[in-house]
């Protein structure tokens, strides 16, 4: 017969498999690039952001402040999501999710306000690569969640 504690810590909770380290880690490690450059770009780091020509400046540097805020929603959110997925945290897909939030917005704001012709084809290829990502990332800590990796 269980015990009143047993019932309430509900069931075991299960060994984490190799891959959660894995993605774990690499999704950290994308996720942390991201937040450098959303770092460096809202200080206007000199150093980091002398590369970029004027027109992507003043497109960065000209954004509404509700495409800055999905833009930290999408940023701060894919991280709190990597390093709740290393926890074992089931909250990691709500870390995600609310990463996905801000990626919609920050795509509604680049077809709003088309970025320049100098971003648009390294973007759209870069921008599909975090969509991917951040979609793999839900349905992964979906799937560890479903199986009992993610409490």
């Amino acid at each position: 017969m269980a015990t009143v504690n047993e019932d309430l810590a509900g069931p075991p909770p299960t060994a984490r498999p190799w891959h959660l380290l894995f993605v774990g880690i690499v999704s950290l490690l994308w996720n942390a690039f991201g937040a450098f450059d959303y770092v460096m770009t809202q200080l206007r780091n000199e150093a980091y952001m002398s590369g970029f020509p004027e027109e992507q400046l003043a497109y960065f540097y000209g954004m509404p402040v509700w495409a800055d805020i999905g833009w930290a929603l999408g940023v701060w959110g894919a991280v709190a999501g990597s390093v709740l997925l290393l926890l074992k945290s089931r909250w990691a897909l709500a870390a995600f999710l609310l990463s996905l939030a801000g990626l919609l917005v920050s795509a509604l704001h680049q077809i709003v306000n088309p970025p320049p012709a100098s971003l648009s084809g390294g973007m759209m290829w870069f921008a599909a690569l975090i969509w991917a990502f951040t979609l793999f990332l839900i349905w992964y800590s979906a799937a560890m969640r479903k199986r009992g990796v993610l409490r």
